[in-house]
């Protein structure tokens, strides 16, 4: 049995690589860039940045900054209305996981027309987009590497899980220096999304020797350096290793699909809109504490990749270790409770049903070594207001 792995055709790592941008978009052939940003890269100075990169080398690009977080159909329409308007040959996609989410959506309705939900899951989309040079500036996501983009239909509250090599960016820029900034709160959150992505393709159904040795690494580099950027967003050598932890946990979930977790955030974010990273970090005890009796053995391999446990230890003691880990790590890093959130519970009760259908339908459950039935999901969410 083979696996198929699908990455960007380019990928530079480290301090300045987003320097790099005229270079990658030349070698495409590529002048008239597109930037799909948000206004906070604006204001932080780093779409300039890029925009003076690319004129050293004579090639001037236009902003596009009304992507929002977790980006909805009619965001993206704004954007596939600016590259219609204008002579765009590529997109460098800049932010966060919603501006390149944004910037991959954007690149296929731009190129191929349609409505979002024509794109959807469970069609699989092989179309080639405008080319996207993806340059991150959290270390969560990992959206620079994956063939995965998530658009809420404001108009249904549903999240559309939307994937093919389609959707993969060319060239990814993994610029760690871009993160010092990062405010505390999304730094925690999209540093557990990271952590999330690497332990749910490790445990997946669909892993792989390939994603494990991704996963496994991406764990090993995220666990003991997260809390050190939460506290000192200026730890340097703590921000490399999260980013590249990040963009190793997108390279394994890419090939090797997300789960459980996944499944249930969804419908939590689009619903309350919750952020994405902070709906998986409230989730993640609990799915970890119901899935390990189906997969003892790889859940004390993450114990073991974080830190947490010892190769001395079993690995019931080792998966005790980690659930109790995961949830210091939530206090800690003060990850609120969905009331603590400010979501009414009788609402949220009320949207039990529908939240267990949606997400189950994404598929991603069903990777989990533990497939839970709706009725098991609906337990697992009131878990969250125990």
């Amino acid at each position: 049995m083979s696996t198929q792995i699908i990455l960007p055709r380019m990928l530079q790592v480290g301090e300045n690589a987003s320097h790099a941008t005229p270079t990658v978009l030349a070698s495409l052939g590529c002048s008239r860039p597109l930037i799909i940003t948000d206004k906070m890269m604006v204001q932080l100075g780093y779409a300039a940045n890029v925009q003076a990169v690319l004129a050293e080398q004579g090639m001037q690009a236009d902003i596009f900054d009304d992507t929002v977080p977790e980006p909805t159909v009619a965001s993206i329409q704004a954007g596939v209305t600016k590259i219609s308007e204008g002579d765009y040959d590529s997109i460098i996609a800049l932010g966060g996981g919603s501006p390149i989410d944004s910037a991959k959506a954007i690149s296929i309705l731009g190129k191929f027309g349609g409505e979002m939900r024509d794109y959807k899951f469970p069609r699989v989309v092989t179309e080639s987009g405008l080319p996207i040079v993806a340059i991150p500036t959290t270390a969560g996501t990992g959206s620079e590497v994956t063939k995965v983009t998530i658009i809420t239909d404001e108009t249904t509250d549903e999240k559309m899980l939307c994937m093919g090599v389609g959707f993969m960016p060319i060239a990814a820029l993994v610029d760690f220096s871009l993160t010092l900034s990062v405010p505390a709160r999304t730094t925690a959150d999209t540093g557990i999304d990271a952590l999330t992505h690497a332990m749910e393709a490790y445990v997946s159904k669909k892993a792989s020797l390939y994603s494990d040795t991704q996963a496994l690494e991406a764990m090993r580099l995220i666990a003991p350096n997260l809390r050190r950027v939460y506290h000192d967003g200026a730890d340097k050598e703590a921000r490399e290793a999260m980013m590249l932890g990040s963009t190793l946990a997108g390279i394994a979930f890419s090939n090797a699909s997300v789960a459980l977790v996944h499944g249930m955030s969804r419908p939590i974010g689009a619903a309350f809109h919750v952020p994405h990273g902070l709906s998986n970090a409230m989730l993640l005890p609990a799915v970890t504490e119901y899935s390990i009796p189906a997969a003892s053995e790889r859940y004390a391999d993450c114990a073991r990749a974080m830190g947490v446990a010892s190769q001395q230890d079993s690995d019931e003691a080792a998966n005790a270790k980690l659930v109790a880990e995961l949830k210091a790590l939530n206090e800690e890093l003060k990850v609120p409770t969905p009331e603590e959130f400010g979501i009414d519970k009788e609402h949220f009760m009320s949207l039990l049903d529908t939240m267990a259908e949606q997400a189950l339908a994404s598929g991603s459950p069903n990777n989990n070594p533990r497939v839970p039935s709706a009725e098991e999901v609906i337990e697992l969410y009131k878990e969250l207001w125990a």
